[in-house]
């Protein structure tokens, strides 16, 4: 029996996963340099300071509390070109601003810098650095640049890259016999088959994401897998069903059936073209990022 056949008979489970990172702006402390410019209270005007609010498209800084959540806030307001490069982050005044400690302020600002975002300087201060300095590869500033001006760049970039990483790790996959994962890459089916015909939709996307990820890590290039989360991100990047294939579908089931088909058969070459098809069931195959959602 194949792989999509067995779906369509079988209900499965929902899967979960998450990610986080550091940063190291200990080493300074936040003394402004003497005449360094600060920021003025009036230019944080019109910025969102309900940090309850702020951290519904999360990801990972998820579930973090204040420090995820001001994380996220001046996080999209630096990729969004609301807080541009060079721009001084006076950590009193955004701790007044934003009504948090002084401790929530430092710890937000560890993790921007480690995503590039930020740097702290002795005698200079902290500053937003230029686009060329960020950690593009974050799934972090992969979601905040998804809700700014830069949307269309992001969507075209993820898209191509998305088409180099995935064909690649489909045929590398097909030479590693790992039959754990390969029964894990069934069981993702068999639950979005499942959840298809229950119009689960977000079931259906966290198994695709679980799917993909799984693809990745079996190629066994560690260097593929350190890019896994990119594609994670692209799927889910907002935080709601999102889906390789754009929907839910029996064109898209039958793809994710031929490639675990494929991987089962040693099939180097039908894997890598099953998820070439994948990536282009629908012809404007840029659709990978989508709208952003109002609030």
């Amino acid at each position: 029996m194949s792989t999509l056949a067995h779906t369509m008979m079988t209900a499965a489970r929902s899967v979960e996963s998450g990610l986080g990172a550091p940063g190291d702006l200990d080493r300074y402390t936040y003394t402004e340099a003497p005449g360094a410019d600060r920021v003025a209270p009036s230019s944080w005007e019109g910025v969102e300071t309900d940090l309850g609010r702020v951290g519904r498209r999360a990801t990972g800084s998820r579930g973090r509390g204040l420090h995820g959540q001001l994380v996220q806030q001046l996080g999209q307001m630096i990729v969004s070109g609301d807080l541009g490069a060079d721009r001084p982050l006076v950590p009193e005044e955004i701790g007044q601003r934003f009504e948090v400690s002084r401790t929530v302020v430092r710890e937000s600002l560890r993790v921007l810098e480690a995503k590039g975002l930020v740097s702290a300087r002795p005698n200079v201060g902290t500053r937003v650095r230029p686009v060329s300095d960020w950690n593009l590869l974050d799934p972090d500033i992969i979601e905040w640049r998804a809700y700014g001006p830069q949307r269309d760049d992001q969507r075209r970039e993820l898209n191509e890259l998305r088409w180099t990483i995935e064909p690649l790790a489909a045929r590398l996959a097909a030479g590693h016999g790992r039959e754990d994962v390969q029964q894990r890459l069934a069981d993702m089916v068999e639950i979005m088959g499942h959840a298809y015909a229950q119009g689960d939709a977000l079931t259906f996307s966290r198994a695709d994401t679980e799917f993909h990820s799984l693809l990745i890590q079996l190629a066994g290039n560690r260097m593929l897998e350190h890019l896994s989360g990119i594609v994670a991100a692209a799927l889910q990047v907002s935080g709601g069903p999102v889906t390789a294939c754009d929907r839910p579908g029996e064109a898209c089931l039958t793809h994710h059936a031929r490639i675990v088909d494929a991987l089962a058969a040693g099939d180097a070459h039908g894997a890598e073209t099953a998820m070439r098809q994948l990536l282009t069931v629908h012809p404007e195959v840029e659709r990978v990022v989508p709208a952003p959602r109002e609030h």
